[in-house]
């Protein structure tokens, strides 16, 4: 197998860029390779089919870059935080923040996923990152008792429609940030150990 030469390396970044910048402007229906090859500044569609065997081969392209600078951004800051209460507001916060920085990558990554036009492993995979957060965080005595799978279907379903929300018509970086924080404060809150040391 002959590696990709820097230049075919490029283009193919070159493509994803313009696809995620086309979906998220005008949405994944109307995401055509002439729209993407036009926005990408190439001359005709040809060049997209050279690199992509079809459009879902350039989405899930698209979705693994998204989730590269996803990570790139939320990662660092969830290690950095010491304990799980500290984790889960890391990356609760990081979350809301991430569409401040990088709003046409989550807005493209939700058009995409609302329209199943791709799976998002990191996204399909957060309910059981949640729960299994949560698992260890009663056990540690982080969190009080609870139905760990609810309360992690409750996280993800209420972030994702801040996040969704926020992306649609970005704030203020100061009011993300003050979402960011009222949704963690939410959550934290509703998995603290009880003062008295009993469960609810």
């Amino acid at each position: 197998m002959q590696a990709r030469t820097f230049t075919e390396t490029g283009r193919r970044a070159q493509i994803v860029t313009a696809a995620i910048e086309v979906i998220a402007e005008v949405g994944y229906a109307k995401a055509s390779f002439s729209r993407i090859a036009k926005h990408a500044g190439l001359s005709s569609t040809g060049m997209i089919s050279y690199h992509f065997a079809g459009k879902d081969d350039l989405f899930s392209a698209c979705v693994a870059e998204i989730e590269q600078v996803t990570g790139a951004f939320m990662q660092p800051r969830v290690d950095a935080a010491q304990g799980h209460v500290a984790q889960l507001r890391a990356y609760v916060e990081s979350n809301v923040a991430l569409v401040g920085v990088h709003p046409a990558p989550v807005r493209a990554l939700i058009d995409m996923i609302r329209n199943a036009a791709a799976q998002s492993p990191a996204v399909s995979g957060r309910l059981t990152v949640f729960e299994e957060h949560f698992r260890a965080g009663q056990a540690a005595g982080a969190f009080r008792p609870f139905d760990a799978r609810a309360v992690a279907l409750a996280l993800t379903a209420g972030l994702d429609a801040v996040v969704a929300t926020a992306a649609a018509d970005v704030p203020e970086p100061a009011e993300l940030t003050r979402l960011g924080r009222e949704l963690a404060d939410l959550f934290v809150r509703a998995t603290a150990p009880d003062p008295d040391g009993t469960s609810a």
